[in-house]
């Protein structure tokens, strides 16, 4: 098993990752196998906290579009990542891990309220954290949630973990000629406006001193691998 070099890590997941081969909703087979990689992360000994996107359950944009008020669409997105990180947490728990699902959103039947200290209590006791609703509040994306509590937990590495191997200059799947960056830093992601994340959750990365790794979720056991500082996907660092 590779040894982690990374103490703790904040892994963002797009809702999109947890698809599969379903045409909405979670792949139960795949939500299984990404819930394998993680506990392969926390038995290593690797503390891992989660940021799960809602894409696959619910967008407001499109709703947004057509008249629906933005906030209410917000609201609908963070109750869908609540849903990710419900499914995620049983999962992870199947899989003989601790976690523990912390919302921006007080909803105490269904899970914990976000609190900073708690969030790295949990955290030192080995229990994988999941944190749901991004910020609590409209007009922020989960990117830029993910962002911040890596900020707020005092993560050494936040993993951006999608459907391709890195960051391009271009879309890859619409332009084959597009170049692949293995490393940069944040302000030309930025300058050259990469779409890697939001430019909010870039700056915050940028201005905390936070590395940032973009990655292929699919690829298995590719977590252990980056956890363990192997040099997979992009890096993304402050001032290189």
């Amino acid at each position: 098993m590779n040894v982690p070099v990374h103490r703790r890590l904040l892994i963002k997941m797009s809702g999109e990752a947890l698809l599969g081969n379903a045409a909405c909703g979670i792949d139960p087979d795949l939500l299984d196998r990404l819930a394998g990689d993680v506990a392969e992360c926390a038995a290593a000994g690797a503390q891992i906290a989660l940021v799960l996107g809602g894409g696959n359950i619910f967008r407001g944009a499109g709703l947004a579009a057509r008249g629906m008020d933005r906030v209410t669409g917000d609201h609908m997105g963070m109750l869908a990542t609540v849903m990710n990180a419900l499914a995620m947490r049983d999962a992870l728990e199947r899989a003989g891990v601790q976690a523990r699902v912390m919302s921006a959103i007080a909803m105490g039947p269904i899970c914990e309220h976000f609190a900073r200290d708690e969030a790295v209590r949990h955290l030192e006791q080995g229990r994988v954290v999941l944190f749901a609703a991004g910020t609590g509040n409209p007009f922020f994306t989960t990117d830029s949630a993910a962002s911040l509590r890596a900020v707020e937990i005092g993560a050494d590495l936040l993993i951006k973990a999608t459907k391709v191997d890195g960051i391009y200059s271009d879309d890859p799947v619409k332009n084959p000629a597009a170049d692949f960056y293995k490393h940069l830093n944040y302000d030309q992601v930025i300058s050259e406006r990469l779409g890697v994340m939001d430019t909010t959750a870039i700056v915050l990365c940028r201005d905390n001193e936070i590395p940032l790794r973009v990655m292929n979720i699919y690829e298995p056991g590719a977590l252990a691998r980056a956890a363990a500082g192997e040099d997979i996907g992009s890096l993304v660092e402050p001032g290189k």
